[in-house]
């Protein structure tokens, strides 16, 4: 026969496991918003990989890159290869942000420019 605290132990259970799958479900739905994942390096000019996409060559190591429109968002998925943006055209501006080999993210500023470094 179940005690109370027995049964107050399951419904702490079931509450439990109704949050983790609501938040579960809730990262599926923002992950959702992006572009499907790719092998590669891409820069979107909007927010959540929208708007127009550069492809970054992540073989062309060192290379400064400008951009023809600001980018807001970036998707890396590279073994060996990050992008460092910066704020300005010609690789100036504020400290570059860098992203690492497997990123998926809107950016915290817009960014004209991009040089590819190793990971």
């Amino acid at each position: 026969m179940f005690t109370p605290r027995t049964k107050l132990h399951r419904v702490a259970a079931a509450v439990t496991m109704a949050g983790a799958l609501i938040g579960l479900g809730a990262g599926a739905a923002n992950a959702a918003d992006w572009p499907q994942l790719q092998n590669g390096a891409y820069l979107y000019s909007g927010a959540t990989g929208t708007g127009s996409v550069t492809e970054a060559d992540l073989d062309d190591f060192g290379t400064c890159h400008t951009l023809a429109k600001p980018a807001r968002s970036v998707q890396v998925a590279s073994g060996s290869a990050s992008l460092e943006l910066y704020s300005g055209a010609g690789c100036t501006g504020a400290t570059p942000w860098r992203t690492g080999s497997l990123a998926q993210t809107d950016l915290p500023w817009a960014v004209l420019s991009y040089r590819v470094v190793p990971a």
